[in-house]
Order: C-alpha cells, then sequence, then structure tokens
C-alpha cells in the first residue's frame, strides 16, 4: 500500500469538519431545532463518505480521520460552543 499525503490531509480536513457539523446536529437536537438538525444531519454523512473511502482501501488513514475528529469536537466546542442563557433569579417578595 502506498501513503499520499494528500489523501491523508483531505481525511483529516473531512473528518474535522465531519464532527464540527456532528456537535452542530447534536445542538441542534439538544435545542429542538429540526430543521436545522436534519441539515447538519445531511451534511455530517456526506463529509463522512469521503474519509470512510478513503481510509477502508489503507488502514494509515485511520490516524488522519481519528486526528481530524478530535480536532473537529475541540475547536467547534472550544470556538463556537455558546452557553444556554439562563433566567433571571426569582424575585424576592418584599419584606
Amino acid at each position: 500500500m502506498i501513503f499520499e499525503p494528500w489523501i491523508g490531509a483531505g481525511v483529516l480536513i473531512a473528518t474535522a469538519a465531519t464532527d464540527a457539523a456532528y456537535v452542530k446536529f447534536t445542538a441542534s437536537v439538544v435545542s429542538k431545532r429540526p430543521l436545522s438538525a436534519a441539515n447538519w444531519s445531511g451534511i455530517w454523512y456526506m463529509l463522512s463518505s469521503f474519509a470512510v473511502i478513503s481510509y477502508t482501501n489503507n488502514w494509515v488513514y485511520v490516524g488522519f480521520a481519528i486526528v481530524g475528529s478530535w480536532i473537529g469536537a475541540y475547536v467547534t466546542l472550544k470556538y463556537f460552543h455558546h452557553e444556554p442563557g439562563h433566567p433571571p433569579a426569582p424575585l424576592k417578595p418584599p419584606a
């Protein structure tokens, strides 16, 4: 088997984007936004197809998929995760 650096880079990028889409999909599901969840789900599967097809022919690409997956999830949660809004504290009764 021959290692192709460009395929490895492509797998890394595809899995990073796949995990970013998965994180956004999960956030949409938790937020109960069905249209957004459906859109992210479609994007997630489209992106994952490149990585799966690429690394199934050469096990070396699995390492790139693992690293890309980690990068995608970490970067998405670190830089694009917004804390949910907290409701204001209840008012104190008049004394």
